[in-house]
């Protein structure tokens, strides 16, 4: 009796997904755990999974549709049992041109475009190719991200192969303008991208944003980590980052400022005792914000440990659902791109944010004296309906002296 499989709840706030890559094709043995299909929700991408052997009796979902959490997305057959492949795509054929007096040749016959996937679309655009270039192999003529670094990688690349007719839900992209043309290319916002586009609007439309600034002299940190590191990677098999440092000096001051680390529901400011930190990383889909669940009970290592798993997870968009969800504030680190100052976006329903930047050497007067030292502008935005502004003061001044005497870090005080 044939297996269905369905699209898991991945969570709560998750009600669909865009099919994304098959794995598998039809007849192909299956075993218990094999990842089936990949697919795209508002928060990561995710493999399906099969639960039970047997071979891939039917595909129901192609890729670029958009199906709803359970519905059934493909079939299992019992394990032996044959299964027909499926018929080939028809090709486009082409018009019978009309007939002509002149002696002139008679007109090409016209292809349809080659269906895009949109891992695909990205290793075209990055590669500055276009569809036409590269040989589809995949379902119905779909173009694969794997053909396109097949494609890449060969000297000499094959003529273009006919496919079935896009659907809506495809990425089509331009034919090929005459060498010089500017050339406009459009392509659909992915289920990430809109729902980060969603977020950042909320919380522009939603809170009363404001922002308050701070520099931090690095220099203390910077030396206890030199001084450190190797017994640190020694001991613990990882780096010593200053992201630590501002984990740390932000558990420090959310502690002592909690209004910063509560949120609105309704007419009720709902407190916590712990700090769940959202960590902001670029992901290979764009910004997602990762959480360190209970931060406040983790060690420097345990942090730095926590946030390497996390970008790493991030950036191979195997980032899975819980992962992303709650947090109480975040840390957004555009230094690591070379920002010298911005004003970070809150993530809703938080109420704060804290933006770290690069570190610069500037002139600075201490004890009278011009000096150069390591400085960072540091940005905090808050929603002023919950944080008045002597405690956003209040709270970057905080980490501005726990970063800067980071002593007071090990002794929590």
């Amino acid at each position: 009796m044939p297996v269905e499989v369905k699209v898991p709840s991945f969570g709560d706030s998750i009600v669909e997904v865009v099919i994304g890559q098959w794995f598998k094709k039809v007849g192909e043995a299956i075993s218990p755990d094999d990842e089936l299909v990949e697919v795209e929700s508002e928060k990561s991408t995710l493999p399906i999974v099969a639960t039970h052997g047997g071979v891939l009796q039917e595909i129901l979902a192609q890729p670029g549709e958009t199906v709803a959490v359970g519905a059934v997305v493909a079939r299992l057959a019992d394990a032996g049992a044959v299964v027909s492949a499926p018929a080939a795509p028809p090709v486009a054929s082409a018009s019978t041109p009309p007939a002509t007096n002149g002696t002139g040749p008679a007109p090409a016959a016209t292809t349809s475009e080659t269906i895009v996937m949109p891992a695909a679309a990205r290793a075209l655009a990055e590669k500055g190719l276009s569809a036409a270039d590269v040989t589809a192999s995949g379902p119905g003529g779909r173009l694969l991200k794997e053909d396109v670094l097949r494609h890449s990688s060969t000297p000499a690349p094959a003529a273009p192969k006919p496919a079935s007719a896009p659907t809506p839900s495809t990425i089509v992209t331009t034919t090929t303008a005459p060498a010089g043309e500017r050339v406009v290319r459009r392509q659909p916002l992915t289920t990430i991208r809109k729902r980060i586009a969603q977020r950042l609007v909320e919380a522009q439309h939603n809170a009363a944003l404001l922002t308050t600034f701070n520099e931090i002299d690095m220099s203390a940190a910077m030396a206890l980590r030199k001084e450190y590191q190797d017994k640190f990677v020694e001991k613990y098999g990882i780096k010593l980052g200053f992201m630590s440092f501002f984990v740390k000096a932000t558990i420090n001051a959310l502690l002592a400022y909690p209004a910063i680390n509560a949120e609105i529901q309704g007419g009720d400011i709902v407190m916590h005792d712990y700090v769940d930190m959202g960590i902001a990383v670029g992901g290979g889909k764009g910004l997602v914000v990762p959480v360190i669940r209970s931060a406040e009970k983790l060690s420097f290592a345990e942090i730095e440990m926590s946030i390497n798993k996390l970008a790493k997870r991030a950036m191979e968009n195997s980032l899975k659902p819980q992962d992303l969800e709650g947090g109480t504030f975040t840390i957004s680190n555009g230094g690591v791109y070379g920002s010298l100052l911005s004003t970070p976006i809150v993530n809703p329903p938080q109420s704060g944010v804290l933006g770290m930047h690069s570190i610069q050497e500037r002139a600075m007067v201490v004890n009278g004296q011009i000096v150069a030292r390591p400085m960072m502008y540091v940005a905090l935005t808050y929603d002023h309906r919950i944080v008045d502004g002597k405690e956003a003061v209040s709270f970057l001044k905080r980490i501005k002296e726990c970063v800067e005497s980071p002593l007071r870090l090990m002794l929590e005080v």
